[in-house]
């Protein structure tokens, strides 16, 4: 299980429709703009994969590959992968081609074996992938912290609808951070279900508030468009009034994960982000309410905490 450790640094570093698994039905064709769905309740799936480490640290039991597409799960990218046993990593170091096998259950994905390649080859076939600059203009922002006021943050949601967050004044909002092509069940994917476990229980509460919203923001615009964001909200059968997929201009984007302390770089020449993970509530008074580091969080200390949050003036 992946819990991130508060980073205090504030680095301004340079930067599959999914395919539904159905016992019964069979598999659908895949569409590479949604990564893939895991197996189902007790089952796994292995994958063979090609590629070549960019980054270890076995102290974390974390290795960073950038590999090929994985057929019918995920495009070619460049993702840090965790081990069980960090000892599986004891005789590999950075640029070394690599042959991997990726164990899927419904809830992590981890490598379970790996080797050395003799052949040079990257193992990285090519994927469509925007053009993104080298550099970009960011704002200078500081970190916000609990009780400070959210800024007016622009979006566009999964309909392609103008939103800001001024516009969720007098309600409770909580937002967290995804890009649809993470295939790791633990990372975006576990955030995803977290919200629409969330969104069922605050719903189903007859006596709770009903001020409150979602949102789930991408830090991938140039891909995470709003037609990719409405595939991805309907993967996770949301309620538009309730849950919004948005996107952004990257400098807004840019400085609201610098606000949270949450840079998110990404390489061009790996075509990867290296993300961390957040999840915030906001209060009905528009100040931030709590900030959840990783995504060891609990669904139901969610809900609560948004329940109080609701009832700020």
């Amino acid at each position: 299980m992946y819990v991130e450790p508060m980073d205090r640094s504030r680095k301004r570093s340079l930067p599959f429709i999914l395919v539904l698994l159905l016992a019964l039905a069979g598999c659908e064709k895949q569409n590479p703009t949604v990564a893939g769905n895991p197996p189902g309740a007790g089952s796994t799936t292995n994958y063979m994969v090609n590629g070549v480490i960019v980054g270890l640290t076995p102290g974390e039991k974390k290795v960073r590959i950038r590999h090929e597409a994985i057929t019918n799960y995920m495009d070619a990218m460049t993702m840090p992968f965790q081990v069980k046993d960090a000892s599986i990593l004891a005789d590999l170091q950075t640029n070394d081609p690599v042959r991997f096998q990726l164990t899927i259950s419904e809830t992590e994905g981890w490598i379970s074996k790996i080797e050395k390649r003799k052949d040079a080859a990257s193992g990285t076939n090519t994927t469509t992938d925007p053009v993104r600059p080298a550099t970009r203009i960011v704002r200078e922002v500081e970190p916000l912290k609990v009780g400070e006021v959210m800024p007016p943050y622009p979006f566009t949601n999964q309909l392609g609808q103008a939103i800001n967050l001024k516009d969720f004044k007098g309600q409770a909002v909580g937002l967290t951070f995804i890009f649809t092509l993470c295939p790791m069940p633990q990372y975006c994917p576990r955030l995803s279900a977290n919200f629409l476990s969330a969104m069922k229980l605050l719903k189903a509460d007859a006596s709770g508030p009903t001020n409150w919203h979602l949102l789930s923001i991408s830090f991938d615009p140039d891909r995470d468009t709003p037609p990719v964001l409405l595939s991805y909200a309907k993967r996770y059968n949301y309620d538009p009034i309730r849950w919004s997929f948005v996107t952004g201009a990257q400098i807004e984007i840019d400085a609201i994960t610098e606000q949270f302390e949450l840079p998110i770089p990404y390489n061009a020449e790996t075509r990867g982000f290296d993300h961390k993970m957040r999840t915030v509530i906001i209060d009905a008074a528009g100040k931030v309410d709590k900030i959840y580091v990783g995504n060891e969080w609990k669904v139901e200390e969610f809900v609560e905490e948004m329940k109080k949050a609701a009832m700020v003036k």
